[in-house]
């Protein structure tokens, strides 16, 4: 698996930098000036030629063999569904266990207490 995404990866790298080669020569071949039209070279005509015709060959048709047709059995029709019992049988009654109480979200306290690190020092009382 590692095999092919380091070949997955080369890949894409390739082709993206293949993209990048075309959009450079793109640019350029547009920024390149007109060619005057005299410089360009005119070709003559091509010539034309008649098309062979070949006589197309004549083959046997194939004769097909009649094979007996098998008897298909009836079925009923579909879409037609048989009626339903006007009575269902009982079955045992399910006892469910009861749900497990989900736990309350505890609050957040919105308020900061506050914290006397900057506190004034104490004062050094002198005799």
């Amino acid at each position: 698996m590692a095999y092919f995404n380091c070949f997955a990866l080369a890949f894409l790298m390739t082709l993206s930098l293949a993209r990048i080669d075309v959009g450079v020569a793109a640019r350029d071949l547009l920024q390149q000036p007109q060619t005057p039209s005299l410089l360009k070279k005119t070709f003559p005509p091509l010539p034309s030629f008649p098309r062979p015709s070949f006589p197309k060959p004549s083959f046997p048709k194939p004769s097909i063999p009649s094979f007996p047709k098998p008897s298909i059995p009836s079925f009923p029709r579909p879409g037609v569904l048989p009626p339903l019992p006007s009575k269902f049988p009982s079955g045992p009654k399910a006892i469910l266990s009861p749900l497990p109480s989900i736990p309350s979200i505890p609050q957040i306290p919105t308020a900061i207490p506050s914290i006397p690190l900057f506190s004034p020092p104490l004062s050094r009382s002198t005799p």
